[in-house]
């Protein structure tokens, strides 16, 4: 087993305090890597300096191995893998940066990809063009509830699948994660069109990036399985009543039943042709990870992710989040914000470089209101 270095982008401040500016996962996935046998934690940067030292201290990584600009951190450490833990605006610019830096095998970046469409696509030309293994953070594809869910569809117990559902609070800062899920269990096939419409009367920025208040979405995939998904808080959003829905010729499976409402409802169950609905054991796990965490309940499924992402490194096999994988999710999410601006379906490949619905707010097309806290 080979043994990895790891440093980090982007650590954050107090991870105790997550919101809406900063969820600190530098700290989880600090955690994770120290669960793996062949993980060492080496180094860090942060543009705020107390930051990476408070990180540093917390996670062992000595005082010397601190910075403040990554650059010199890759240069003096030359870390086998970096995980970029930065806002979504400067991912591309820090993850290409890791990329062309010559020393790194892998770059591990957190979702969703980048806030516009031309950057998601420079980082994976990059990346191959430099046989830089790339890979971004929906670890939710190793969370027990949605891995048994594609071992029952994969078996055939509902059928041919036709058509996968889910509903998501957006459809970018959430929503990449839902997509995501979606070609998972749609065989990773390619996206044929997807056209969509979205409302955004309320300011919704997440980590700095605007985020649609409500939203509805209809896609194709090249193997004939359609998708369907609503978003948003309240009024609307329950319109698929449950994170994931997989329907099939012969059935369905339903992945936390009642997501969407804040109900607690069932975490897995499936609906035979002709049969009730069966609730299934999930491991004491639900959609966001494990019940009983003393502390993140994502933890468990964030080191499964990661164990696949080291252990793909310089094999044949790419790694479940590879950079090819996600695009197809993103390009689904500026698919979507694309058709709300052109008012039609979008044919795919998607053609634009921009954000459209940042390029709506910008142009005053959309005039979202500043919320009251």
């Amino acid at each position: 087993m080979e043994d990895y270095s790891i440093a980090f982008v982007g650590t954050g401040k107090d991870p105790d305090q997550p919101d809406a500016t900063g969820f600190a996962m530098a700290y989880k996935h600090a955690e994770s890597y120290s669960r793996l046998d062949n993980c060492t934690l080496e180094a860090c940067a942060d543009i705020v300096r107390e930051n990476a030292e408070a990180f540093a201290n917390n996670v062992g990584i000595d005082a010397q191995n601190v910075y403040e600009n990554y650059e010199e951190m890759l240069t003096a450490v030359e870390p086998d893998i970096v995980s970029v833990t930065v806002p979504p605006a400067v991912h591309a610019d820090i993850t290409l940066g890791c990329i062309e830096s010559g020393v790194t095998e892998a770059v591990h970046t957190e979702k969703p990809m980048a806030d516009n469409w031309a950057d998601c696509r420079r980082m994976v030309e990059a990346a191959n063009e430099h046989d830089v293994q790339l890979t971004f953070n929906h670890q939710r594809r190793f969370g027990t509830p949605f891995t048994k869910a594609k071992e029952l569809l994969d078996a055939g117990e509902i059928g041919a699948l036709e058509r996968v559902e889910f509903s998501s609070p957006n459809l970018f800062d959430y929503g990449t994660h839902s997509f995501d899920l979606s070609n998972f269990y749609a065989g990773e096939a390619t996206p044929e069109w997807v056209i969509g419409q979205i409302d955004y009367r309320d300011v919704n920025r997440l980590f700095g990036s605007h985020n649609e208040n409500q939203g509805l979405v209809q896609w194709r995939y090249e193997n004939g399985v359609h998708g369907l998904a609503t978003t948003g808080v309240g009024s609307g959003a329950d319109g698929v009543a449950c994170h994931n829905r997989l329907v099939g010729s012969e059935g369905i499976i339903e992945i936390g039943v009642g997501f969407a409402t804040g109900e607690d409802g069932p975490v897995l169950r499936i609906k035979r042709d002709g049969e009730t609905w069966t609730e299934l054991e999930t491991n004491n796990e639900d959609v966001h990870g494990r019940r009983d965490a003393e502390n993140w309940k994502g933890q468990t499924v964030l080191t499964r992710a990661l164990a696949d992402v080291v252990d793909a490194i310089g094999g044949e096999n790419a790694p479940l989040l590879c950079g090819e994988n996600a695009l197809r999710s993103t390009e689904l999410i500026f698919g979507a914000w694309e058709s709300a601006r052109s008012h039609g379906r979008v044919d795919l490949p998607l053609d634009i470089e921009d954000n459209p619905l940042d390029a709506m707010v910008t142009s005053g097309t959309l005039t979202p209101e500043p919320v009251d806290d």
